[in-house]
């Protein structure tokens, strides 16, 4: 008799496993899916259970297609893989879906919103594993879904993009590898910034951008139409913003792919071959590479060579495009001139890269052509919207990037133009010409009397001194720049509210603005009490307005009336310094980040002395100069102590030596000698308090009195290098790039100027593998001791340290 009731309680045992690991899609409280049990969905299309990935193995939670070998959609614990096959997952009866180990920890959860009586998770026939109160009012009520946190792939019915109201976020992430699921290089994310476009990335670089969405598809992918097997849509209201797609067959098996490798594949199962058919891929060809021919280039895959300048601009760097460098894009042939400006129509494009764009639904082409002329900053428009002879507003701010020409099927958009360009305007247009002739007589009575009005502010300014080394006659150039009206200005800060007070430095507070037309701006304004901000605001117009650098802010414009404003490119992520030396954020500054900032700073100020129309020394490279755009890109700012240098001169002396302590350069502080190599020393400095979290000043170790330039050094020649890597990037950094960076900013904070690189020699050394020079002692070394003993002992030299916050 006992042996027949234990026999029958094993068979209702082995019922109950059979139940969960054949034929169920639901698992209930306390119920558990061991490894090797599974959930199968009603349809039988998907499949829930533990699988493994690498060598040696290791399990996985995951989703797969049932009758399709290991096609993984979906993996839980992605970043914290078993290490055998003792795991299980638990419907809690506190509505907890828990992947427990063998040791009974969890180390995969979730957590419903709300507290539920009777939880169950069932795997849908879409794919999506679901958790719902099988007993509440509203027992289909999703309260977790797995489409909320997509893997490497894109199944029809998942959501990709935000939620505007909460900010959460759906995006794709690749796997590491193909045999390891935990979280890659490359994601597939819709960006928020201006009008709403995916970009693909490798950590914070652009790889590939799919264009903004035209009603109908993205503007990147003209060839992506209706068909009879799926539908496609991008929705964006007060609430949400992603985009989707549905089948319209079911038995058509599709799905998109984000690989290891970084391309985004869309494929469709066929059962005669047994394989997946890719049908659409990005990137496709070298014009699908972001930004491929730089800002206001065109790329047109089956041209030769494939980029060219938009009609009316020429390249930057001539020379550059003659070795098919086109990486530092176009420059307008003639400067605009605002009221007189012109609008061309350029056709069958993908839209340029729209993070700096605004745009209204409600406005038609006209009205959106009105707008965009009143605004200076504005320099092309575009319906948002083709469908139905077109409609919305969509204008761009800034630099038009990432341009391609397609043979059909791409859009059109007009671009600013000088009014002296009148010859690229379509015949239809021509016609008005005469209209323009005559707002172009008024606008230039009106420059008159701008000129007049300057002239009568400049008069009553006479007693204003020149910046060191200025001549009258130069006077003239600082008016290339646009006048904005302080009232402007004045309604885009709020009045200067302290609310709208991003930073402060010697020439004064730095505000937060936005413009009528919706572009964020940076104004700095000059203290009433601040002499040496009278310099920096003339050295900032004179030179920062003749300068075009992806690694430089952009002076927008100026103010002299009433009050002297500079106005600038916003900048969201503040100063490299905000991050660098902040205790919680300098995390979010991982290493291809750093390398990233490492690269661009280089880059920029090899500009500066060698690329602009003018050779300037920049004289105060610093952290809290470095600006950092939305992707993290760094761009060089402050300019007031700037010099230019004329013919073949490359070093000069002054005796008012200005700048900050811990990044001057000996021959600097002591002499007021100054060259190209005081700012390669400078960003010695900056390199390896990039490298390290440290600062150089105030830096202290317990074993020696030496900065952090001596730190440095004493490692690099004890052969420890790797020591002075800030402890967050250690394990996430390429260990040769780390320890390359930091011998080549020891060589450039060696003592003598002449041991120091030119930053042509530094640029090619951080891009390439060549043999690097052994460095000698680096200048103040020992900053304590040598810096302040020696500028006691010094000539009397004005010393002036400033310290100015980042903008």
């Amino acid at each position: 008799m006992k042996a027949f009731v234990a026999l029958s309680i094993c068979l209702v045992l082995f019922s109950c496993n059979a139940l969960v690991s054949n034929a169920l899609d639901t698992v209930t409280t306390n119920q558990s899916i061991r490894d090797g049990e599974s959930l199968l969905s009603a349809g039988g299309t998907f499949e829930l259970g533990f699988f493994s990935k690498g060598d040696p193995p290791k399990r996985y939670l995951g989703i797969w297609y049932k009758k399709i070998h290991m096609t993984i959609v979906w993996v839980a614990n992605k970043a914290v893989p078993l290490a055998d096959t003792s795991g299980n997952l638990t419907v809690t009866s506190g509505g907890s879906l828990i992947l427990f180990d063998g040791n009974g920890s969890g180390i995969w959860s979730v957590n419903l919103p709300i507290p539920v009586l009777n939880p169950v998770a069932q795997l849908l026939d879409s794919g999506n594993l679901v958790v719902r109160d099988a007993d509440g009012s509203d027992s289909n009520r999703t309260l977790w879904q797995s489409f909320d946190y997509p893997t490497d792939t894109f199944l029809a019915g998942m959501k990709l993009g935000w939620n505007r109201t909460s900010g959460f976020d759906r995006h794709l992430t690749s796997w590491k590898s193909i045999d390891d699921p935990s979280p890659g290089n490359f994601t597939y994310q819709l960006d928020r910034n201006g009008y709403p476009q995916f970009l693909l990335k490798q950590g914070s670089d652009i790889k590939y951008r799919s264009g903004p969405w035209n009603g109908l598809r993205w503007s990147g992918s003209p060839n992506l139409k209706p068909n009879p097997y799926y539908s496609f849509g991008f929705v964006l209201n007060e609430e949400e913003m992603y985009y989707h797609y549905e089948l319209l067959n079911r038995s058509v098996i599709s799905r998109m792919l984000l690989m290891p490798n970084g391309i985004l594949q869309r494929s469709v199962w066929i059962d005669r071959t047994h394989d997946w058919t890719p049908y659409l891929t990005r990137p496709t060809d070298q014009c699908d590479n972001y930004a491929s021919c730089g800002a206001h280039g065109s790329c047109k895959v089956d041209a030769s060579p494939m980029c060219r300048c938009l009609k009316g601009f020429v390249p930057q760097f001539s020379q550059e495009w003659d070795i098919l460098d086109w990486s530092n894009g176009c420059v307008r042939r003639n400067p605009l001139d605002c009221k007189k400006d012109i609008f061309v129509l350029y056709s069958s494009l993908k839209l340029p890269d729209t993070r700096t764009s605004r745009f209204n639904e409600s406005m038609n082409l006209q009205e959106c052509k009105v707008v965009c002329m009143k605004n200076c900053s504005c320099t092309a428009y575009s319906n948002l919207d083709i469908r139905n002879g077109g409609s919305g507003c969509l204008m761009w701010f800034g630099e038009l990037i990432d341009i391609r020409e397609f043979s059909d099927s791409g859009q059109e958009i007009y671009v600013r133009m000088a009014a002296s360009e009148s010859a690229l305007l379509p015949s239809h247009q021509k016609k008005h010409e005469p209209v323009m002739g005559l707002a172009v007589s008024f606008g230039s009575v009106f420059l008159i009397l701008v000129l007049l009005t300057i002239c009568v502010l400049q008069c009553k300014k006479k007693n204003m001194e020149l910046p060191e080394g200025d001549n009258p006659e130069d006077q003239e150039e600082d008016l290339e720049l646009p006048l904005f009206d302080l009232s402007t200005i004045a309604i885009a800060t709020n009045y200067f509210s302290t609310d709208n007070k991003v930073g402060e430095g010697g020439f004064g507070p730095v505000y937060k603005g936005v413009l009528m037309g919706g572009q964020e701006i940076a104004v700095k304004r000059l203290s009433m009490t601040s002499r040496q901000g009278l310099h920096e605001f003339k050295n900032e117009v004179r030179y920062v307005s003749k300068l075009q650098h992806r690694n430089l802010v952009k002076l927008l414009g100026c103010c002299i009336q009433e009050e002297n404003l500079l106005i600038y490119e916003f900048m969201p992520n503040r100063s490299l310094d905000s991050f660098l030396f902040d205790p919680t954020r300098r995390e979010q500054l991982d290493w291809s980040a750093r390398f990233n900032i490492i690269n661009g700073i280089a880059r920029g100020i090899l500009y500066l002395h060698q690329d602009s129309r003018l050779r300037i020394i920049h004289r105060d490279i610093k952290a809290s100069n470095v600006l950092l755009d939305y992707e993290m890109n760094p761009k060089i700012s402050d300019f007031g102590l700037a010099k230019s240098f004329t013919g073949n001169e490359t070093q000069a002396n002054t005796n008012r030596v200005v700048g900050t302590y811990g990044y001057m350069s000996p021959e600097y502080a002591l002499d007021g000698v100054f060259s190209m190599k005081s700012d390669a020393f400078s960003y010695g400095v900056l390199v390896l308090e990039t490298v390290s979290g440290k600062r150089n000043r105030g830096f202290h170790h317990p074993d020696h009195r030496q900065n952090l330039l001596g730190h440095a050094w004493r490692l690099f020649t004890e052969g420890r290098s790797v020591q002075l890597l800030d402890e967050v990037v250690k394990n996430s950094c390429s260990t040769s790039e780390a320890l390359r960076s930091i011998h080549i900013g020891l060589l450039c904070v060696q003592r003598c100027p002449d041991d120091r690189p030119s930053m042509s020699a530094v640029v090619m050394m951080l891009g390439s593998d060549i043999e690097l020079p052994h460095p000698k002692e680096p200048g103040f070394f020992n900053e304590r001791n040598l810096l302040e003993e020696s500028i006691s002992q010094s000539q009397p030299n004005e010393i002036t340290m400033t310290g100015l916050s980042g903008r």
